[in-house]
């Protein structure tokens, strides 16, 4: 079956009451191993923070009806497939501690400071941290930041 040629996904910036970000080693089979936010794809019929609060459950085991704010799209452009990820954010006070739910995919979850992460980054991690702090984008990303009011 030949890879699908668009996306739509979803990054979660995690944030305890510290500031420190959470961040999963990344070690899925064919994939350089690298540190990524908690996300996946958007499901048929799912909200942006539904999937959210699902990926972040089924890949850390924590479970939480908290408020995500949604920030921004972002496209990226490349000629295997076009991609939509949605950026979602969450701040927790004191969260449980994340568990590795999926050892094919993660090898374990740690907490960063947000101005010392660790590298490499996943690149739709990296994009939705670069957009989220206001820093230049990788190549190939282009942001939408959402409208309000």
């Amino acid at each position: 079956m030949p890879a699908p040629r668009s996306r739509v996904g979803v990054g979660l910036i995690l944030t305890r009451g510290d500031g420190k970000l959470l961040l999963g080693y990344r070690v899925k089979a064919g994939e350089t191993p690298c540190w990524c936010m908690p996300g996946g794809h958007v499901e048929p019929n799912e909200t942006f923070a539904d999937a959210a609060r699902r990926e972040l459950h089924e890949e850390t085991g924590i479970l939480t009806d908290a408020t995500i704010e949604i920030g921004a799209f972002l496209h990226q452009l490349n000629p295997e497939c076009t991609a939509i990820t949605v950026a979602a954010r969450l701040q927790l006070a004191d969260p449980p501690t994340p568990r590795v739910t999926e050892p094919e995919v993660f090898a374990q979850w740690r907490w960063f400071p947000q101005d010392d992460l660790p590298q490499p980054l996943f690149p739709a991690s990296a994009a939705l941290l670069a957009q989220a702090a206001g820093q230049p984008l990788p190549d190939g990303w282009h942001a939408y930041p959402l409208a309000t009011g």
